[in-house]
């Protein structure tokens, strides 16, 4: 599975138009993410550390996706009712964010960098469009993002599941945190 989502994650490389010879474009396919579910006094995160992303400084383009059946909750039975009757993995494998960075980043510049993308998130087969902050620090030659977002299940057609007496948040909460690096074409 790691092996066709390198070969997917190349594949959009080469589809946005990668061709400089200084690496501009940063990819990886080990990344982490948390989606963080709440209930009155509950609260659970279905955890992945398969996290693929792509960044291209020159364009501004930005790509990240999780392969939905790697995300972990720490009990069995949650993960498999989350997978197969929620989120459904087997019609809607994937959760994808991609979009358009809405300012420049400085590789030359130390530290971290505030920014925004614009875009949409897809998951069951349902794009909505959103705003995203997070930061990107220059390690090296790679390069750090963090970011946090929330979603509502309403919006992706997902019932709230219920929790012994409680109903889960229809609110989401989203973390990333990836090293990318850098991408050069031959």
């Amino acid at each position: 599975m790691r092996f066709l989502l390198s070969v997917f994650i190349l594949s959009i490389a080469l589809l946005f138009g990668i061709t400089n010879s200084k690496a501009q474009t940063f990819l990886n396919t080990e990344g982490y993410v948390e989606f963080i579910s709440t209930a009155p006094l509950l609260e659970f995160k279905g955890i992945s550390n398969d996290l693929s992303g792509l960044i291209n400084i020159e364009t501004g383009e930005v790509d990240f996706f999780v392969d939905l059946a790697t995300l972990d909750s720490g009990n069995r039975r949650r993960d498999r009712d989350m997978r197969q009757v929620y989120l459904e993995i087997d019609k809607y494998p994937f959760a994808e964010f991609s979009g358009l960075l809405d300012s420049s980043v400085d590789l030359n510049m130390p530290g971290e960098q505030n920014v925004t993308v614009t875009g949409e998130f897809t998951m069951r087969s349902i794009s909505r469009e959103m705003t995203v902050t997070g930061t990107i620090q220059v390690i090296d030659d790679a390069i750090r993002v963090q970011a946090n977002w929330q979603i509502l299940l309403e919006d992706f057609n997902i019932d709230r599941p219920r929790v012994v007496f409680y109903e889960l948040s229809d609110v989401q909460t989203i973390n990333i945190d990836i090293t990318l690096l850098p991408h050069e074409e031959d």
